[in-house]
């Protein structure tokens, strides 16, 4: 909430840069409703998306294939474990 309770509306300024947006200038948006003064600013943002996806895409393989190692480790040593993905049609 601004001033006098004055609740901005999204498409008053760019959401990367914070720049106010024009009445009669061009408004990029993407994923629906998120608001850009230029293909620049979109695209960035498109890119730290696809940063911030692969980042959290490795660290959940990541982790799963370190808690599996760990969960391998637990087991007696007389034991064989075998860790292979198996495909089932």
């Amino acid at each position: 909430m601004s001033f006098y309770g004055h609740k901005p509306h999204f498409l008053e300024a760019c959401f990367l840069c914070r720049k106010p947006l024009g009445c009669n200038a061009d408004i990029f948006m993407y994923r629906g409703n998120t608001p850009f003064c230029s293909k620049e600013c979109r695209q960035e943002q498109i890119e730290m998306d696809e940063c911030r996806k692969n980042k959290n895409w490795k660290l959940s393989s990541s982790s799963s294939r370190s808690l599996r190692k760990s969960e391998a480790e637990e087991t007696s040593p007389n034991k064989t474990v075998r860790t292979d993905t198996v495909a089932v049609a």
